[in-house]
């Protein structure tokens, strides 16, 4: 079940301030759990576009330059081996579930001093690991709709929905969960400080679900002991049933968010995507 976020209007700062004060404890109804359990679906994989860019030479006054190879026959193996060897480059370069989740399925070393719960009234089962460049910790994911208030997150759709989010836009306004991918983190507290580990608000985000992985900023604070929570964009991502009041999974999602990472512009989704793809790609090659 999902608890509301630390969203009081001025918690704004809350990422960077000092530990804001303990959350309502208001739980919605029981049954939007149950329900959400048993009506997680997920969608097709849509797998990103991919190309190649090819540059031109052009000689001074506008003529094309004549290429190197000019007048020679191209030699169909060496041709065909640098293809291969571009095709290998892009394989290792590329980013992918199956590689984040087998270098964030190593807990070496926990950043967390306990662990954490999913929900209310389970059982704290969750730590938060990291590595010199990312945190992360897999648990379920729970819709969170709060923020600027829109046809599918507002009071009559969500029955916890707060009409703020602990972090802005660069315009002052709350956040849109329906259209913005961010996930919430723990409020600061002795289990975990997230600002202990380079992470605030606008930091970028790697999320992964079954063959998906989307990326997304902090968005949001939650409860101090529970972990596993996100915006209706970042579910629907994912191919997550977004509904705030039936949809979520109850397992199975990983986060991972990198450290020391920040998109000014939290609200800038290909920002967030640019960035999210360099800093993977970092997370991976440092084993």
């Amino acid at each position: 079940m999902r608890v509301p976020s630390l969203t009081l209007a001025a918690a704004g700062a809350a990422l960077i301030a000092p530990a804001l004060p303990a959350p309502a404890t208001a739980v919605p109804p029981a049954e939007r759990v149950a329900a959400r359990d048993a009506n997680a679906v997920r969608e097709g994989s849509a797998a990103p576009d991919g190309g190649a860019l090819h540059g031109g030479g052009v000689a001074r006054g506008g003529d094309a330059a004549p290429s190197r190879g000019a007048g020679r026959a191209e030699d169909p193996g060496r041709a065909g081996r640098s293809a291969g060897a571009e095709r290998a480059r892009r394989t290792e370069d590329a980013v992918t579930a199956a590689r984040l989740l087998a270098r964030a399925g190593r807990c070496t070393t926990r950043v967390s001093r306990g662990r954490y719960r999913t929900d209310a009234g389970r059982p704290a089962t969750i730590p938060v690991c990291g590595t010199r460049d990312a945190v992360f910790w897999k648990a379920d994911l729970d819709i969170d709709c709060d923020g600027r208030p829109t046809a599918r997150c507002n009071r009559r759709t969500d029955p916890v929905f707060a009409a703020a989010t602990a972090v802005l836009g660069s315009d002052g306004r709350r956040l849109n969960a329906e259209t913005l991918p961010y996930i919430v983190v723990p409020a600061p507290s002795r289990r975990w400080d997230h600002r202990a580990s380079g992470v605030r608000g606008g930091s970028v985000a790697a999320v992964v679900y079954g063959d998906r992985v989307r990326y997304a900023v902090v968005g949001d604070t939650g409860p101090r002991d529970l972990i596993g929570e996100a915006s209706y964009a970042t579910a629907r991502a994912l191919g997550i049933r977004p509904d705030p009041r039936t949809g979520g999974v109850s397992s199975g999602v990983t986060y991972i968010v990198f450290r020391d990472s920040r998109i000014t512009a939290v609200e800038d989704r290909a920002a967030a995507v640019a960035e999210g793809e360099r800093l993977a790609r970092r997370f991976l090659a440092r084993h």
